[in-house]
């Protein structure tokens, strides 16, 4: 009889403690060691306009509580000093966030949020791999100002031990993001991701998550930008067009049917384009006997400096130009954001390759082109 009533009165103490949640605020409890030089904390929310402060309070004895309101889950971070430390939150939360600002890896505990502790997980892959960037930056600075300048054999040595860096963490992150389809956190490394680089896996991530996180407006802004983008991404058939040459006349991507060509969107005024044009040129000069073509299509508005630069950069190839910047309707219809971009799109008019320059752009030719 006691073991019925003692069982009957521990299931009333569950109900009545979820009886008392409150499921129309979250809040915060923080405990912060080595804190005797802050003063306040910092609560910030994140959206689809950027990251803005939204409470603030004071320190009492390395102590600080936050309650706020958040329909949706939603990431948020707590600041103080130079230390920032991320939470998702929602309605219904209770959490327990406890870090010491002596530690100099920024670690934190967090319970009461089982999507906030993968988050912080996601963070610490992304501290090793930025630990390793910032040893290489720092021994490349070292060696740099031991030489008195900078170096192109210098630079040769480590660009190389930097792309592999990047591209090891950027592996490591799409592993984690396929491991956390279910949450934000998968969300948030997603977006850590160079888009530029790695559309192709954010456009089938984005189909995966279209029928979830529905009251986020962030993450129906990333859906809604990839199903935009996913018409000029990779797999997919590339869009016709027409644009004027240099010489007024039209020039069609139905002219390149059954051969590979890049469409590469560039300008006079774009450095970079500029400057990746030698490796395109010397690309160009070892492939287009292989069946290799290029379009080149400027974003300029005026035909002097457009004309002007194809002849400085030897570029030899075909080129048109809408001559509307972002505007033009080539340029919109490839939704394009950025220079330099280009496309490789194969015989069968599918779209294979997409902004790959210097040893990327090398790389694939030597692939497609045995």
């Amino acid at each position: 009889m006691k073991k019925i009533f003692a069982a009957c009165a521990a299931s009333a103490v569950v109900l009545l403690m979820a009886a008392c949640k409150d499921n129309k605020s979250f809040k915060i409890s923080g405990t912060l060691e080595h804190a005797d030089k802050a003063k306040l904390v910092y609560l910030l929310k994140t959206d689809t306009t950027g990251i803005s402060v939204i409470d603030s309070t004071a320190l009492s004895g390395g102590k600080f509580e936050f309650k706020g309101n958040a329909p949706y889950q939603n990431l948020y971070k707590v600041r103080v000093n130079g230390d920032i430390f991320d939470l998702v939150l929602q309605n219904g939360d209770d959490v327990t966030l406890k870090a010491d600002l002596a530690d100099s890896t920024h670690n934190y505990e967090v319970s009461g949020s089982d999507v906030s502790a993968k988050v912080k997980d996601f963070n610490n892959l992304s501290n090793v791999y930025g630990a390793k960037n910032s040893k290489l930056a720092d021994e490349y600075s070292a060696k740099a100002a031991a030489l008195g300048k900078e170096s192109d054999s210098l630079i040769n040595i480590y660009r190389p031990q930097f792309q592999k860096n990047i591209a090891d963490y950027s592996a490591e992150v799409i592993k984690f993001v396929d491991a956390n389809k279910d949450n934000l956190a998968g969300f948030f490394a997603a977006a850590s991701l160079d888009r530029y680089k790695y559309e192709q896996q954010m456009v089938a991530y984005s189909d995966e998550i279209k029928d979830k996180f529905k009251d986020n407006p962030s993450v129906q802004a990333f859906i809604k930008q990839m199903e935009d983008i996913k018409p000029v991404s990779i797999g997919h058939k590339a869009p016709e067009f027409t644009v004027k040459g240099l010489d007024g006349k039209d020039i069609k991507l139905a002219d390149y049917k059954g051969k590979y060509v890049m469409l590469d969107f560039w300008a006079s005024w774009c450095q970079p384009c500029r400057q990746e044009n030698p490796n395109v040129v010397k690309q160009y000069a070892i492939y287009q006997p292989k069946g290799f073509n290029i379009l080149g299509i400027s974003l300029d508005t005026d035909k002097g400096p457009w004309e002007s630069a194809i002849k400085a950069d030897k570029l030899t190839w075909a080129h048109g130009s809408d001559l509307q910047r972002f505007e033009g309707p080539t340029e919109r219809l490839y939704r394009i954001e950025a220079i330099p971009s280009n496309f490789i799109i194969d015989p069968n008019g599918v779209i294979v390759a997409k902004n790959v320059t210097g040893v990327d752009l090398e790389d694939f030719l030597k692939k497609t082109f045995k």
